[in-house]
């Protein structure tokens, strides 16, 4: 074992400045192979004649001596770095953030140029669609309209404009020429797809020849009817419309503008089932519902409409007026469609279509959803991770940090606590047996340099104050001479009692009783000098049998006294009360004197948890620390305003198996 001893030194020195002068080159190389190493600490002050040389000799053992000091004396010459203010969750979860608020800029830009590059080939797709059903319809009805200039030329028909006769009935000759017509209108009208009829008007025969039948007609309304190009007539209601289309050829032209010079008229209708049926083929396999719109004629709807919607969007449209071609967006309750507009230039009607788009981009819209919902995930898991590794990391960091600081500011007690078997715990471990060896080191030395004070105020209580004692033989002096014998005896008594006590004392522990009977005896001979002293006992007989260290009472009580009592003229009684608390045990010391200032009363409170030095008094600061060491860190004094007018002091411990001595 080396010993790291130095003759003579100043009680001040600290650990870290012995090792610095000890080991000048460094404590790596100066301990390099130590494995017990003995510390010398002189732990009584200068002049103290304790062991006659102003010091005493204190030996400490530690295994692995090496690197205890070098991460105490490390830590001591080094500030610990204080926590960021930015944790380690916080930093992951920015990090996060970062990396996706990219992603998510660039998705979402992508995202709204492919809608909008979808939304413009929709429409561009189903404007083309539209236009090329319309063509469909337009060659359809063009065909059909291209047979009545056809007939008009055929000369079976154009003859019926030579024939004249007033007779009710027809001759032979005419009824077989309305025949071949009749067949020839039944052979054109077969010819088309579409169904449709045609008429032939003679004004010279007053007859109306179709395929099926030969009637009279209404001259004046047929001059009514008479227009250039196609026309429509609904003979149904408005709520189930029959629309028929119709054009007229006349000869001559110019009957169109004076309908009284016409000679003959061929008429084309079509029916509305016609259109009807090619927007059922139009619409069958797809999203659209196509439908015929005239703003004065009314609509041509397919069999499947949503008659609802589609009135809907009739209504929408009418807020302007249509054009030949043209889409537009309607927003219609919770729904967004895309609208198409075709006129067409042979009837002049307009062909609608409508598509939602919600449902045309629902699967981008579920897409959407899966990526928003993959990125929330993401991000809940990161937030998961990152509050796992805050917790598994950080956190232990930030109590070992804690510990560390503890540890700087003397709290030799601190223990980190350690969860689970992870790299910390064993870190933990490791913090806990250094601090501990720590701890056992002062609070080895610490008892010593007590042990030290305890013998010097030993040794100051053997001499006794002289002044003290003159006082009572001049007491009793005078007493005798006044032939007071009880006032002698009992000085005596007290007397005897009081120096018995405290020369003869070398127990660690004694009964509160004792100390009671010890303050007692001290009081009655305080009381004989000075007559206006009063003092109550207040102390419970189960208190009594409770086991403290000597001495703690009656440096309160003459505290009372020479601060409280002889200071003040007016002050008169001394108080001491003992009593249970939640906590433990409490011995209350109070005066009616002139009590302290709050300033005054604080930097004595800061005296106690100070070291002591030669500027400070023994007494209060000694029973302090005497408790505090002996039952631990819920012990010492306490001092605060006495109701009585001075000041009370307490002390308090914790009595039984919890609040005993701390042997290290």
């Amino acid at each position: 074992m080396m010993g790291l001893a130095r003759e003579g030194r100043a009680s001040n020195d600290t650990p870290s400045a012995l090792a610095e002068r000890e080991y000048p080159l460094g404590i790596s190389e100066s301990c390099h192979n130590i494995r017990e190493v003995a510390i010398t600490w002189i732990v009584c002050e200068r002049g103290c004649p304790y062991d006659g040389e102003g010091g005493m000799r204190v030996f400490l053992k530690f295994k692995d001596a090496q690197s205890f000091l070098l991460l105490y004396f490390r830590y001591l010459r080094r500030e610990p770095a204080a926590m960021p203010k930015v944790n380690l969750f916080t930093k992951i979860v920015g990090l996060m953030l970062i990396m996706l608020i990219p992603i998510l800029t660039v998705y979402v830009y992508s995202n709204r140029t492919s809608t909008n590059l979808i939304g413009e080939e929709l429409n561009k797709s189903n404007a083309s669609q539209l236009a090329f059903f319309q063509n469909e319809v337009d060659a359809s009805i063009d065909a059909i309209a291209l047979w009545p200039d056809l007939l008009i030329q055929d000369p079976d028909i154009s003859s019926l404009r030579d024939i004249f006769t007033e007779m009710p009935e027809l001759d032979l000759h005419t009824t077989t020429l309305i025949r071949r017509i009749q067949t020839k209108l039944a052979i054109q009208e077969s010819s088309l797809k579409w169904q449709n009829a045609l008429h032939i008007y003679s004004p010279l025969l007053g007859r109306d020849i179709s395929s099926l039948d030969v009637i009279r007609y209404d001259d004046e309304r047929l001059k009514q009817r008479l227009r250039p190009g196609w026309q429509v007539h609904n003979s149904g209601t408005p709520e189930r419309p029959q629309y028929t289309f119709s054009r007229f050829a006349v000869t001559p032209y110019s009957s169109f503008e004076d309908p009284g010079s016409f000679n003959l008229i061929i008429e084309v209708r079509f029916d509305g089932s016609n259109i009807i049926r090619m927007l059922d083929q139009f619409k069958s396999g797809g999203r659209s519902d196509p439908f015929y719109y005239h703003p004065e004629a009314g609509a041509i709807f397919n069999r499947t409409v949503d008659r609802m919607l589609t009135d809907q969007v009739i209504g929408a449209l009418a807020d302007r007026p249509l054009t030949a071609a043209e889409s537009r967006t309607l927003h219609l309750g919770e729904q967004e469609y895309l609208v198409n507009i075709v006129r067409s230039e042979v009837l002049g009607w307009y062909l609608i279509d409508y598509i939602p788009i919600t449902e045309i981009i629902r699967p981008i819209a579920q897409a959407n959803r899966l990526f928003y919902g993959s990125i929330v995930g993401l991000l809940l898991l990161c937030c998961i991770a990152a509050y796992l590794l805050y917790a598994q990391v950080q956190v232990p960091i930030k109590r070992l940090v804690i510990g560390f600081q503890r540890l700087k500011h003397g709290d030799y007690s601190v223990r980190v606590k350690s969860k689970g078997s992870s790299e910390f715990g064993f870190l933990f471990t490791r913090f806990n047996l250094m601090v501990a060896q720590i701890q056992e080191l002062f609070e080895t030395v610490y008892l010593e340099r007590i042990h030290v004070r305890e013998a010097r105020l030993k040794q100051l209580q053997s001499q006794i104050n002289p002044h003290f004692f003159y006082n009572c033989f001049s007491f009793i002096s005078s007493m005798a001479k006044l032939e007071q014998h009880q006032a002698v005896v009992a000085m005596s008594h007290h007397l005897s009692v009081y120096y018995r006590y405290t020369t003869r004392q070398e127990r660690e522990l004694v009964e509160l009783s004792e100390e009671v009977r010890f303050v007692t005896s001290y009081l009655e001979i305080q009381k004989l000098r000075m007559p206006r002293l009063s003092y109550r006992l207040e102390v419970p007989a189960e208190m009594r049998q409770l086991e403290v260290p000597p001495l703690i009472l009656q440096p309160l009580v003459e505290n009372a006294v020479l601060h409280g009592i002889e200071s003040s003229a007016g002050a008169t009684t001394i108080r001491i009360a003992g009593a249970w608390t939640e906590d433990g045990a409490t011995l209350a010391v109070e005066d009616d004197g002139k009590g302290m200032s709050a300033d005054a009363m604080q930097a004595l409170r800061h005296k106690m948890s100070r070291q002591m030095d030669e500027a400070m008094g023994c007494g209060l600061w000694n029973v302090h620390q005497r408790m505090l060491l002996r039952f631990r860190s819920e012990a010492g004094l306490l001092f605060e305003p006495s109701p009585l007018g001075g000041v009370r002091v307490t002390i308090s411990w914790q009595p039984g198996p919890h609040g005993e001595e701390r042997t290290g």
